[in-house]
């Protein structure tokens, strides 16, 4: 028997003042129905799913996952649920931490913009699991992920871009608030349970930014802590574990805590503008490089600049024009950017991929391999490549970026992006979501395989029972 009743968390509401944002956000996922979703949703909703399944396949061949599915095997043994592209199964939570891991582990995943967040690589593993262990139907995991987006871009969007100034990556902190109302919602918790869940998580959401400095591999597990912490906090709140009841407003609560002097209170108003008319999972961009987003723009002005005719071994010197919010992230400190220690420290590199794609055309997997991140034309070229702030961005927004090339022959060749391919407004099409997905599904599973997960997925609303699509992408 449930312990609380919707009317006991918030007396707030009760005396008739404002709700709280948790108390708004609860109501919003417990009330959401499937058939209340316009279409396009839940078709931008399958083929994000799909896009990150597709990159989880893609993992499954890295070091980065192997050992990381030993670790979790060797903790608790074998339990019922699915990790993707492999034949293990581990108990829920366990596999949730793998498959997030596995989803995020090529920073290939999907971007909210203004939230900043990779939602689907903690989100789908979280519905995964717990729907395949409520034997919940394709619409109510639908229902669950497209609830969970719609909350972690808004509670993104309330920072600002804030959260990564201060050091603290927004994937994993954020995500396990969205995990925990998708899980709750899934566990069929009552409104005032999932106002609890939120409060719990508070204590459990997690993710810092230190790994830029040396490239270690602690952001591959922000997603999956998320689910964990998430699923954690739902289990709890629906035996009536006391949840802190001011977890976005509070005096440490999650934006004064974690902001500090870059909270600005009233962009709290975000974190529930326009819920259940405005879908902010729509302005959720795919990624069409396995690379921070933060650096699209210039990837793709570079590609431009080469597709033109440019000649790179006639370059004096190279400026990249990037948004002042991101430069810790993507361009600091600068020797290290030069010359990254490994794949994942390339990918977080403005010099590396600006030169990578001026020399190459284009900025693929490939280019994160141990030839490419070793190569002397590369990093020779890196070595010319310097940052200035753009005076036109349009962050958070956008991700913009430009690229200016000094030629030897004292003439400048340049390329903007303002807008960066995959964004709300510049969107990759459902072919080439499909195309993307279907490289990287091949990189573990046969062709036959790929198309029937393909299938799967984008048909996942007339699924029955979602231990059927679990078993599918486990290998069973």
């Amino acid at each position: 028997m449930d312990m609380l009743s919707d009317a006991q968390p918030g007396t707030e509401a009760q005396a008739g003042q404002r709700r709280l944002v948790s108390q708004e956000l609860a109501a919003f996922t417990h009330d959401l129905a499937f058939a209340a979703l316009p279409e396009a949703v839940t078709r931008r909703a399958a083929h994000l799913i799909l896009d990150g399944t597709g990159i989880a396949l893609a993992s499954t061949g890295f070091d980065f996952a192997q050992r990381t599915l030993t670790a979790m095997r060797g903790l608790a043994g074998p339990g019922e649920a699915a990790v993707i592209g492999f034949p293990d199964r581990l108990p829920m939570r366990d596999a949730a931490v793998v498959n997030g891991l596995l989803i995020h582990g090529l920073d290939y995943d999907d971007t909210h913009m203004r939230g900043v967040i990779h939602a689907t690589a903690s989100l789908w593993p979280t519905v995964l699991a717990v729907g395949a262990r409520q034997r919940a139907s394709g619409r109510e995991a639908l229902t669950a992920y497209v609830a969970g987006m719609e909350v972690a871009g808004r509670l993104g969007a309330v920072a600002k871009g804030g959260f990564h100034q201060v050091g603290f990556h927004p994937t994993g902190l954020i995500g396990a608030f969205a995990c925990a109302l998708a899980a709750g919602k899934l566990m069929e918790l009552t409104a005032a349970q999932l106002t609890l869940a939120q409060g719990i998580v508070l204590s459990l959401g997690a993710g810092s930014m230190e790994f830029l400095e040396d490239g270690a591999w602690n952001k591959r597990l922000h997603p999956g802590w998320a689910a964990n912490a998430g699923i954690t906090a739902a289990a709890l709140a629906r035996q009536g574990f006391e949840g802190a009841k001011r977890a976005y407003e509070g005096r440490f609560g999650l934006y004064a805590s974690h902001l500090q002097a870059h909270y600005e209170p009233e962009a709290l108003a975000l974190a529930t503008q326009g819920l259940g008319s405005v879908w902010e999972i729509m302005d959720v961009g795919v990624k069409p490089f396995p690379a921070c987003h933060f650096t699209h723009a210039c990837a793709d002005a570079a590609i431009a600049l080469r597709a033109a005719g440019l000649d790179p071994a006639r370059i004096r010197r190279v400026r990249a024009l990037i948004p002042a919010e991101v430069v810790k992230t993507v361009c600091e400190p600068v020797a290290n950017k030069r010359r990254p220690a490994n794949a994942y420290d390339a990918q977080f590199s403005i010099p590396f991929i600006v030169a990578a794609a001026l020399l190459r055309g284009r900025f693929s997997l490939n280019e994160l391999s141990a030839e490419a991140i070793t190569d002397p034309a590369i990093l020779a070229l890196a070595d010319r490549v310097d940052y200035e702030i753009d005076p036109g961005s349009g962050f958070p927004a956008y991700y913009s970026g430009e690229v200016i090339v000094e030629m030897e022959d004292g003439t400048t060749r340049r390329q903007r992006e303002h807008r960066n391919r995959g964004c709300g407004e510049r969107p990759l099409s459902d072919e080439d979501i499909l195309a993307k997905y279907r490289d990287n599904a091949a990189r573990a599973a046969s062709a036959a395989r790929v198309e029937r997960i393909r299938a799967a997925i984008l048909d996942l609303a007339a699924a029955g029972d979602l231990r059927e699509i679990d078993d599918l992408l486990g290998l069973k």
